[in-house]
């Protein structure tokens, strides 16, 4: 059995759980910088940043144009501009964005094929950007199933834009395995978490065959993802609004749980029949979570977690037992 230094017992329940800053708009994603500042996604298009005394201030973009952005997954890019995924109604693609509101398309299209509602992305130490699209259905209800495999991961490196891993059941997040041989996903509606092995060069990479690392169930929709230094893998689930921890030996453990029985059951017989639709996934039924959606690890010495969601307007944290992988992005800063 592989040894990891999280208790089997270790489990924070939601009173424990602190709130870190309010006044957030739709914070689904977390990063988390070495200055002890947090920069979260910011709904109505832009991203929002708590300060180490946990001062919110928010910075949206200044265009011309009627669409309406909506970030999901963000990145901090090393030249300091900020990134996000768009996950509008009908359009998607990878934008930058200033701190003084000045809004660039990075990629609206790949293969010559407009990109449909996106929805992560990052920027490795490898200047690769890495991002995801869940499904290529509008609206994206209709792959809220088992059934429906057509999300990929896609990069932008040298070779340019291109697709390196396709078919999945909803894909969300995207990580790096501490010794950086594989990489995770999350497969939100296949309520699966898999791993590629990363292959190719650092600046041009390749991803082989596609593995099942753990098979989830009933309401548990995996949708943010994060490395501890020991290879336990963090990851929240929306709906049944959990935090698990799968363990080196893909043991899955619940450190942090606030569900709603009845909703959870919802959403697990919608998932079943393919009959969810938006409204189903805009509640969290009573759970006070507000749909987790994203782990990250910071503070001075990473073992502070903080967790975005979809539906509330806050960050909370907890302490881990445990530090967590320091990203890329961890010193990087927004000019």
């Amino acid at each position: 059995m592989t040894i990891h230094s999280v208790p089997g017992d270790f489990h924070i329940p939601f009173d424990d759980l602190k709130v870190v800053a309010r006044g957030l708009v739709r914070p689904e994603c977390v990063l988390a910088l070495d200055d002890g500042s947090l920069v979260t996604a910011h709904g109505q298009g832009g991203y929002s940043i708590i300060s180490s005394v946990g001062e919110v201030s928010h910075h949206l973009a200044h265009c011309d144009t009627a669409r309406k952005y909506v970030p999901n997954g963000i990145a901090l890019a090393p030249n300091g501009k900020m990134l996000f995924a768009d996950l509008g109604n009908q359009y998607g693609g990878i934008f930058s964005l200033d701190r003084h509101g000045h809004l660039e398309t990075v990629l609206d299209s790949v293969d010559g094929t407009s990109l449909p509602p996106s929805n992560f992305v990052m920027v490795d130490e490898h200047d690769v950007l890495w991002f995801t699209v869940s499904t290529r259905n509008v609206p994206r209800s209709k792959s809220w199933n088992h059934h429906v495999r057509d999300g990929f991961i896609g990069v932008i490196d040298g070779d340019g834009a291109r697709i390196v891993a396709d078919g999945l059941g909803y894909t969300n997040e995207i990580a790096f395995s501490p010794d950086r041989r594989w990489v995770y996903v999350n497969e939100t509606y296949a309520q699966r978490i898999s791993r590629y092995p990363l292959t190719g060069s650092a600046a041009k990479p390749r991803l082989g065959k596609r593995e099942t690392l753990v098979q989830l169930s009933e309401a548990d929709l995996p949708d943010g993802l994060a490395f501890d230094v020991a290879g336990g893998l963090w990851v929240t689930c929306i709906a049944s609004n959990k935090v698990l921890l799968v363990r080196p030996d893909r043991t899955v453990q619940v450190i942090v749980e606030d569900s709603d029985p009845a909703h959870v059951g919802r959403i697990a017989a919608g998932i079943r029949e393919s009959s969810l639709e938006h409204a189903d996934m805009q509640t969290p039924g009573n759970s006070r979570l507000g749909n987790v959606s994203s782990i990250a690890f910071g503070g001075r010495d990473m073992r502070t977690a903080y967790l975005g969601c979809l539906l509330d307007d806050c960050v909370r944290s907890f302490r881990s037992p445990i530090p967590g992988v320091a990203l890329p992005h961890r010193s990087r800063r927004i000019r």
